[in-house]
């Protein structure tokens, strides 16, 4: 018990603080992007009381998708970077229809 303790202690230690550099920064600050998205998103619905998806969500999806990406990029991992990168085009295509939509919107008034 003792011995896996100390692997345990040992595998953190190298995680969180030897291989902590500028890119685990951007990491976490990327994350963070991601998850400010569904805390805008539970808002907005609480709010509204049904499901919403507020414009803020693909501005911080976009935000956090672009910088996992070059995270992923600078990792050099393959599934990460397939993942950030198509997922990307979705929340770009979102905006574009929202912003499509919006100038339509505003015109027929």
């Amino acid at each position: 018990m003792t011995e896996m303790l100390n692997f345990l202690v040992a595998y953190l230690h190298d995680v969180f603080v030897i291989k902590f550099d500028a890119w685990v920064i951007l990491g976490f600050v990327a994350q963070g992007f991601f998850t400010m998205r569904f805390v805008v998103q539970w808002i907005a619905s609480e709010r509204a009381r049904k499901s919403v998806i507020p414009v803020a969500f693909w501005f911080f999806s976009i935000g956090g998708g672009t910088l996992l990406l070059v995270y992923a990029l600078y990792r050099r991992d393959p599934v990460f970077i397939a993942g950030q990168a198509l997922g990307l085009l979705v929340y770009i295509r979102n905006l574009y229809f929202i912003i499509l939509t919006g100038r339509q919107a505003s015109s027929d008034a």
